[in-house]
């Protein structure tokens, strides 16, 4: 099957992909080849998603720019707990 190019990935697309390298390469029944070959591919992967995700984050600045709120709120992991 071949692959596509990593630029006409979407982010779930890249990120289904990702995942399944990295548990291609923790099997460990790969040669010292094939896992280099998997693990750059996964490095491009990865950086593919990151400049998606800044691109995200760009487009809501200027979304919430557009209607009066000058910047995104830090958020922690506590907000998202519940509190028993």
């Amino acid at each position: 099957m071949a692959r596509k190019k990593i630029e006409n990935l979407s982010f779930e697309e890249s990120l289904v992909e990702l995942e399944t390298i990295v548990q291609n390469l923790e099997q460990g029944d790969l040669n010292l080849e094939d896992s280099m070959t998997l693990f750059e591919r996964g490095l491009h992967l990865s950086q593919h998603n990151q400049e998606k995700l800044k691109g995200a984050e760009q487009q809501i600045n200027i979304l919430l720019a557009k209607n009066g709120q000058t910047q995104l709120e830090k958020f922690t992991a506590d907000e998202t707990s519940s509190s028993d």
